[in-house]
């Protein structure tokens, strides 16, 4: 008889078996890394978050401060940000225990947790839009945030329409579920995150892609995972094309955890 494991456990196991799937075009797996970002970069951060993620399980903190320390934890090495955005979906997903739960806890948070999710942002070099009235690199923007009461939710609200993980926050996580539904659907087959990975970039246009070289690159990188699974190109040749140009699919990689992370609650079996 098996014997069950923590949420926290669920937590780390997504984010290895993400980070090691391959292959995921454009991102580190277990086969190629960054100039700067290694495959052992994220797996070390895989084991530095797990106080947060055990204090989210047992419900000791608020959303933002756990998102926070998550970050501070995870930035023990040269390898810069390895999950801050698998962090923003991840810590609710485990406080919760489901998804209708974390939906709710993430519409109760408050002002407190918006200014700590911002000190959070700060520990990382995720790439912002050019222009952003509550741009974290400005010394003002707190202020603003709290001049419009703005609580964490509202600050994923005001980012969805240009960002996948904070429009999953705000609209109750529906490509965590579709990634989870579609892990049971490929499950026995080979590769099967890899599988469900292409798809998801075949559907949807990666919104890290976007912001750091626009709406056209990350379309083009969708086009392009559609070609794949039609037959017309290799999944090879998308990952080179992608490494070239440096568009790594990082949203998508954020909500792949979210999603191994919920199906792995559910029993998806990864060792069969």
């Amino acid at each position: 008889m098996k014997a069950e494991i923590s949420r926290t456990e669920q937590a780390q196991m997504a984010m290895a078996f993400e980070v090691c799937a391959w292959d995921k075009p454009g991102n580190v797996d277990r086969c190629h890394d960054y100039p700067d970002t290694k495959l052992e970069h994220f797996l070390a951060s895989v084991i530095f978050c797990r106080p947060a993620l055990e204090k989210a399980e047992h419900r000791h903190g608020c959303v933002g401060a756990l998102i926070r320390e998550a970050t501070i934890l995870t930035g023990r090495h040269k390898g810069g940000n390895t999950h801050f955005g698998a962090f923003i979906l991840l810590i609710p997903l485990i406080m919760g225990g489901t998804i209708k739960e974390a939906s709710e806890i993430v519409r109760q948070t408050t002002i407190e947790d918006a200014l700590d999710f911002y000190d959070a942002f700060a520990h990382t070099a995720v790439r912002v839009r050019e222009k952003d009235e509550l741009d974290i690199n400005d010394p003002k923007a707190k202020e603003e945030l709290i001049k419009r009461k703005m609580t964490f939710f509202d600050v994923m609200e005001y980012s969805a329409p240009h960002d996948l993980v904070a429009r999953e926050i705000t609209q109750g996580f529906p490509l965590t579920r579709y990634t989870a539904d579609l892990l049971f659907t490929y499950q026995n087959e080979k590769n099967p995150i890899s599988k469900v990975f292409l798809k998801l970039l075949s559907e949807y246009p990666d919104t890290f892609i976007a912001k750091k070289f626009g709406v056209g690159a990350s379309e083009l990188v969708r086009e392009k995972a559609a070609q794949v699974l039609a037959g017309k190109i290799r999944s090879a040749q998308l990952d080179e094309f992608c490494l070239d140009n440096g568009y790594n699919p990082g949203s998508l990689a954020d909500i792949m955890i979210s999603g191994l992370y919920v199906a792995l609650g559910e029993g998806w079996e990864w060792d069969h």
